[in-house]
């Protein structure tokens, strides 16, 4: 049985908690929906002992080239994708219908028919917050900060609110699936930052930026794979990035069960390994250290297999991922 957009029922979990208790042995459930069932689950009656939760993110990689589970996190043979497809996944994003479309006009119509979606339904009718239009140009600028370090103080100047009201819509942004953020990996790094954590968008089609876009996608990715491993059981997963207070940065941090597993700092175009790579993993001991290059061509090699950091192509690197 296959249940969507069930929370517009007004008392659905009463009804899939008498369905559950009254057909387990004879069905299996399948819930789905909006961001708004996942706002929606923290009130009334609780469903706990009956479901696990997955987080449904936008199609990656890994998911286009070799659409099956495995058991572990990593695919040992990386897969190659094909031109056309590295092509619209970076132009139109991964939600299925300008990927599959790969049309710019149908996609512009596509992000305008969501934006209007998320702030004049699902965020008004949800938080009951009447400042719609300052919400939105918090939005765009988030549009135009994407892989930043967030300045709060600067961003409520810019909409014209208080601090407090500015952190209360992105967390707002965040729980509707607009944008995400990663804090900085602080153990065993000296004089690493403490605070201001990086915002990423959900649709990387929406960085104008080239570099930023990249980023963009690769954190997207990196989310997906942490949260459905740690989703499956396969551990505690967490995603972050290094930076000190003298600027020297690595993207991101994959941490498994607390520690440190793999960087991945990202570049648009081939050059050589950054140095930031080198110590950091020498700091924090990471297993694996990751230049992530996004015009390479593919090659048919498990870059898990090395403990160096090594440069290694967008393309394979993302193929043994989720």
């Amino acid at each position: 049985m296959i249940f969507d957009e069930i929370h517009k029922y007004g008392k659905w979990k009463n009804f899939l908690k008498g369905f559950f208790d009254t057909y387990e042995k004879k069905s299996k459930v399948i819930v789905s929906g909006s961001a708004r069932l996942n706002v929606y689950k923290r009130g009334g009656d609780s469903l706990m002992g009956r479901y696990f939760f997955y987080r449904v993110h936008p199609l990656s990689v890994a998911e286009i080239v070799s659409p099956y589970v495995i058991e572990n996190e990593i695919r040992k043979i990386p897969v190659a994708i094909a031109d056309e497809d590295w092509t619209a996944l970076i132009e139109y994003g991964g939600f299925p219908e300008p990927f599959v479309q790969r049309s710019r006009a149908f996609s512009n119509r596509w992000q305008s028919m969501r934006n209007d979606q998320l702030f004049r339904e699902d965020i008004r009718d949800a938080t009951k917050i009447q400042e719609l239009a300052q919400m939105e140009l918090l939005a765009e600028l988030l549009r135009n900060q994407a892989a930043q370090a967030m300045d709060y103080q600067s961003l409520a100047k810019k909409v014209g609110v208080a601090n407090d009201t500015a952190r209360r819509w992105l967390q707002v942004l965040k729980s509707f699936y607009y944008c995400f953020s990663i804090k900085p990996w602080i153990k065993n790094v000296t004089r690493s930052l403490l605070k201001e954590p990086k915002y990423y968008l959900w649709d990387w089609s929406l960085v104008d930026d080239e570099g930023s876009r990249h980023e963009n996608l690769i954190a997207c990715h990196l989310l997906k794979a942490v949260h459905f491993w740690h989703d499956r059981g396969l551990g505690d997963y967490d995603l972050y990035y290094i930076r000190t207070k003298e600027k020297l940065e690595v993207d991101f941090v994959v941490s498994k069960n607390g520690k440190p597993w793999f960087l991945v700092e990202v570049k648009t175009n081939s050059t050589g390994l950054s140095p930031a790579l080198y110590r950091f993993q020498e700091e924090i001991q990471a297993p694996h250290a990751f230049q992530v290059t996004m015009n390479l061509p593919f090659v048919d090699r498990d870059c898990f297999e090395e403990k160096r950091p090594i440069i290694v192509p967008a393309r394979t690197f993302l193929s043994q991922l989720v």
